[in-house]
């Protein structure tokens, strides 16, 4: 199975950083999902039900963001992809997380990760 479910620029805003002045204000994080999902069920009976239903997984992950209010990247990265493979059973989950404005000189910094392994 090489089908995919994809949520592309998910903002987030949420507590998250190592210093003090971070644990005081919420900060914006960006969210790229690629998530392995048979779509031929949801095809066939063009049924919400049987699809991966791409706004419950996004308001599953701003949820989870909110209330982990993480320090690192690497933590929020590793609970959205655990959250995605555990409660929506997804196979497989490639996952970039960006922090914008993080590093002045930079317009972005993040991380990314791939998790399951696709069906080919």
């Amino acid at each position: 199975m090489t089908d995919s479910v994809m949520i592309e620029g998910l903002v987030v805003e949420t507590v998250i950083g190592v210093y003090d002045w971070e644990r005081n204000i919420t900060q914006r994080l960006e969210l790229d999902l690629e998530m392995g999902w048979d779509n031929r069920r949801a095809a066939a009976s063009d049924r919400v039900e049987d699809a991966l239903d791409y706004a419950r997984v996004s308001e599953a992950v701003s949820e989870l963001l909110q209330r982990l209010q993480p320090q690192l990247l690497e933590t929020a990265a590793e609970a959205v992809a655990s959250l995605l493979q555990d409660q929506f059973r997804v196979p497989w989950v490639s996952l970039t997380l960006r922090k914008p404005g993080a590093v002045p000189a930079a317009r972005s910094v993040g991380v990314r990760l791939n998790r399951g392994q696709a069906d080919v």
